[in-house]
This record gives C-alpha cells, structure tokens and sequence, in this order.
C-alpha cells in the first residue's frame, strides 16, 4: 500500500494499480492475490478458509454488540471502534474450547474477555472517572445496577475543557448471538455541575426482562455537556464522552 503525493489525486484503477481514498489519506496498491475460487476448494487453503469463518462469526458478533448499544453509541466512539470490536471478539470466538477450529463460536466462548471494552478510544472511561464503582446484574430480577459513591466531581473527573455539567450513563442489553436478538435500557443521573461540592452516593439501575437466557452486557459512560443561558449543549458531538464494558454475565 502505498500513500498518494501530489497535486491531483487519482480514484479507479490504471493498470495493476488501484487509486482510491480512505480515511487515512490517498492510498495506491497493486492488484493480486489468490484466486477466489481456490481459496474456497483448494485444501491447502483450509486453515485461510477456517479463520475466515471465524472472523466473520466475529466481525457478526461485534455489530450485534454495537446495534444492542447504537443509542449510546452515538454520543461515545470513535472512528475505529467495529474494527477493534472485531478483534475483541475474535479472542473471544477463539476461547471456544468446546467446538472445532473453524466451528468455534462467540457464545461457547468467553465474553468476559470483553470486560473493560472501551467503545471510545478517545475518552477511555478508566482516564475520565476516578472515582470508585462498583456493579451488580441480577438475571433473576432483570436489574443491572451501579453503584456510584459519594465523590467530588472537580477532584475525580478528567472532564474536557469548556464542559460545566455531565451525566452519568449506565446501559443494559440482553443479547442473543444466534437469533440477533437484542433488548436494551438505560438509566442516567440528573446533571452534575462540575465543580467541588459533594455528590452523594447514588444507584443507576437499568432494567430487562426478568430471567431472560440469554447474556446480559451492562456497560457505564459519561456525557459531558456545556450550560449556556440555561441550556444544556452536548461538547462537541460527545468525542470525550467514554462508554465502557463493565461486567457480562454469560448465559
């Protein structure tokens, strides 16, 4: 792969030779590779057509994920996040120890690796919120809970400049790999000045079908919000916003 220099930029193909843009720029590469069919038949490509399968049980797995938390996903990721979502669960597909390789799925293998995912690379929640949490999923009862102690908001939050106020985010999801099937909630603080008074300890408690068998993801984030003349403005489109996998409880 090779970067374009240049005054004109080049898109389509010259030859051996593809021009097109990407999010890193103008690139150029050359075309090749192995022939389709064969990779598909030739049994010397058996393992190439078992890790296929298994990053595309993968790159699934993680959209489901991501579609199970699309409305808080819009105020917190980043650019790159299906794509490190993908390698996250690829781990995951490869922990299967119970089918063959090739055959290896999300939902015989450990999604507890996904702990401490962070869907923003841009505000991890671990370098946002210092203080202290703790957190609790109660299948029988559907309550996914969190618990925030008391804190002073100007000494344990990292917040972005020009921020005056955030909330605190926790989402729940039930999440069937197989079916696609997927249930969220949300529950969320009031607002909080960012500023040195105490905040007193709260619970966020966000609620699904009780007893449901399938796996339970419960995930915590920040939204940061400037006040003006009284209104609350989101800061900038939530690019500091963090949002982070905090506890799975596996089917």
């Amino acid at each position: 792969m090779a970067r374009q220099k240049g005054i004109i930029k080049l898109k389509g193909t010259i030859g051996d030779v593809s021009f097109y843009k990407s999010k890193d720029g103008y690139l150029a590469r050359e075309k090749g590779g192995v022939d389709g069919d064969r990779i598909r038949n030739d049994p010397a490509f058996q393992r190439t057509r078992e890790n296929g399968s298994e990053f595309g049980r993968a790159g699934k797995a993680g959209r489901i994920l991501r579609n199970a938390f699309r409305l808080m996903l819009q105020n917190a990721s980043d650019s790159k996040v299906a794509s490190r979502l993908t390698r996250e669960m690829l781990k995951v597909v490869q922990s299967d120890a119970a089918n063959a390789r090739g055959e290896r799925t999300v939902q015989d293998g450990d999604l507890d690796l996904l702990v401490g995912f962070d869907f923003n690379n841009d505000g991890k929640l671990s370098a946002t919120m210092y203080t202290p949490f703790s957190s609790v999923i109660d299948r029988g009862a559907g309550t996914l809970t969190v618990t925030i102690p008391d804190f002073i908001p100007s000494n344990t939050i990292a917040f972005p400049q020009g921020a005056t106020h955030m909330k605190i985010v926790a989402g729940a999801a039930i999440v069937n790999f197989e079916t696609e099937e997927i249930e969220f909630n949300r529950a969320e603080s009031a607002e909080i000045v960012l500023g040195p008074q105490n905040e007193a300890t709260f619970d966020l408690v966000a609620n699904v079908t009780a007893g449901s068998p399938d796996d339970l993801f419960l995930v915590l984030g920040l939204e940061f919000m400037q006040e003006v003349n009284g209104t609350m403005y989101p800061l900038k489109n939530g690019v500091y916003n963090p949002l982070t996998l905090i506890e799975v409880d596996e089917a």
